[in-house]
């Protein structure tokens, strides 16, 4: 039998179905937010898919839909019927946009007692040549790297604050884009991929001058989360991170202030490196507080980042040298610190989780040494260092904010806005403070290794308020800044899924290391998700 031959006519879809169906589709022209709420089965079990991942249980879905926006206009080219039963049919759907292109929607409807309702949704959008709320640029390749290296067959997403020759930098802000320059030079931290056999994929949003940890960009929308959908993407590194969690690049090149690597990695599942202050050079970094910013990497695996520092963190341009690694030649202690501060500060859900996987170490064929110690009170850290970084960014960008009054989201003009209200003495007695604390945290990673969850919790909803999204932003700067404060390394691998709104989550572990240790600690990270997962040897 043919397959023309066991299709049901378009005219046997019961009128009930296809007033349900049609009244659905105008309410996705028309965004509306309520009906399409009313036309998704509720419960836990209701489902919606799409490229970016799957949505389980009608409050997720709701939530997602409340920041995606309406869809483009289109119109219902064809509609393909398959009843199951007298309460069950299958619709699928072709449309076909005004501004080009075509799409299908998969949808699973049931009849309740309120009629009909999707119980299950696949969606496959019109295809798009270029996200604009993860790439400002992108190539295949943008530029080419070295056609044999450790790196060959690599594309990076390279953060939108580093210099590449012929571009200019946005830093997240198309009013700065506009007024910048063409950059005459390439950054060395891209040269040295380049170098390494890895293309240049594209230029990758940031937040606005990198100056937050959430992944939201109030000119550019937010980038999806790879892992979570209906999540934000943490940032400052958002758009790298999202290029790397949704397989559109494999390493990025990002920056790390106060959190900007370990935050996004933590939230879309990645590896994330915060290399030690001042290893990796700095030029042709457009700056947000010189005194912590560093240089870092996302890759989705654990091998993939080692063969990334094994390259950028030994590469001395010579073939004789007999240890290029410097101290990460030898591998760092088996011993981990674990600090109480932190683990009173995250969520329950990931403390439980956190506490397994340490019983789970303890437990192997290789079982670590494992100390509970304290390093102080976490805001003892947060406060000197949000006082000395903001001074500094204020420093490096009052003069264009005061030219381009209004230019900035809300969020980060206000933080601008505080920045600017420091005083020399408040700057001095932080700096101060500052100096005793690195002190501190240095002396705690001398003979072992920090480790503690890399953020409180799961990415927060994109539907959260500001007020939300500000809090979870202060107790994660709470948890980050100790590592950013010794200019230590810092690695987030993911290590832990937790429970949340939109499903089983990840949640990074954070390894820190004595300076220049880098190489070796993503050794160490490797070591300890191989102990974990013994089946996973190259995690």
């Amino acid at each position: 039998m043919s397959a023309d031959e066991t299709r049901t006519p378009l005219a046997d879809i019961p009128t009930e179905l296809r007033d349900a169906f049609d009244r659905y589709e105008r309410a996705v022209l028309a965004n509306d937010l309520e009906v399409l709420d009313e036309m998704f089965a509720p419960g836990a079990d209701t489902l919606r898919g799409d490229g970016a991942g799957l949505l389980v249980g009608h409050d997720s879905i709701s939530a997602f839909r409340g920041v995606r926006g309406g869809v483009p206009p289109r119109t219902i080219e064809r509609i393909e019927y398959r009843p199951f039963g007298d309460d069950l049919a299958l619709l699928v759907s072709i449309s076909r946009y005004r501004g080009g292109g075509t799409g299908l929607q998969t949808q699973l409807w049931q009849r309740l007692d309120a009629g009909w309702r999707i119980s299950a949704a696949h969606v496959t959008p019109r295809a798009q040549a270029l996200d604009r709320s993860v790439w400002r640029t992108v190539g295949d390749p943008l530029f080419q790297g070295a056609w044999e290296g450790p790196l060959e067959g690599l594309t990076v997403a390279v953060k939108d604050l580093f210099a590449i020759k012929g571009y200019r930098i946005g830093a997240g802000n198309p009013t700065f884009l506009e007024s910048a320059r063409a950059e005459t030079t390439t950054a060395p931290a891209v040269t040295d991929l380049l170098r390494g056999g890895a293309s240049l994929r594209g230029i990758a949003r940031t937040d606005e001058f990198a100056y937050s940890i959430a992944g939201d960009n109030a000119h550019y929308g937010t980038p999806p989360n790879g892992a979570l959908p209906g999540a934000l993407p943490g940032g400052s590194s958002s758009g790298p991170a999202t290029a790397v969690a949704t397989g559109q690049a494999e390493i990025g090149l990002a920056t790390d202030t106060a959190g900007s690597v370990r935050v996004p990695a933590s939230y879309q599942g990645l590896w994330g490196l915060r290399t030690t202050h001042d290893l990796v050079p700095r030029q042709g970094l457009l700056p947000l507080a010189q005194s912590f910013d560093t240089v870092g990497w996302l890759t989705r695996d654990g091998d993939t980042m080692q063969r990334v520092v094994d390259w950028c963190l030994s590469y001395d341009g010579s073939a004789s040298t007999e240890s290029v690694f410097g101290e990460s030649g030898e591998d760092l202690p088996w011993r981990f610190v674990v600090p109480d501060e932190v683990l009173d500060a995250v969520e329950p859900d990931t403390r439980a989780a956190f506490d397994a996987l340490l019983a789970r170490l303890a437990a192997s064929d290789d079982p670590p040494v494992l100390r509970r110690i304290e390093i102080g009170a976490l805001d003892d850290y947060f406060e000197p260092f949000r006082t000395a970084q903001a001074a500094e960014a204020w420093r490096n960008n009052a003069d264009w904010l005061r030219a381009h009054p209004g230019a900035t989201g809300a969020a980060v003009a206000e933080r601008f806005r505080i920045a600017s209200e420091v005083t020399p003495d408040a700057e001095a007695a932080a700096r101060a403070r500052l100096e005793e604390l690195s002190q501190h945290v240095q002396e705690l990673v001398r003979d072992a290794v920090l480790i503690l969850p890399t953020v409180p919790g799961p990415a927060p909803t994109r539907t959260a308020d500001s007020a939300r999204i500000d809090v979870v932003r202060q107790a994660t700067l709470r948890m980050t800044t100790p590592a950013a404060i010794g200019g230590l390394p810092a690695l987030s691998a993911p290590l832990l899924t937790v429970p949340s709104r939109q499903g089983p989550a990840p949640v990074g572990v954070c390894v820190v290391s004595r300076s220049g240790t880098d190489i070796a600690l993503v050794r160490l990270a490797r070591r300890i998700a191989a102990t974990l997962s013994p089946e996973r040897r190259t995690s």
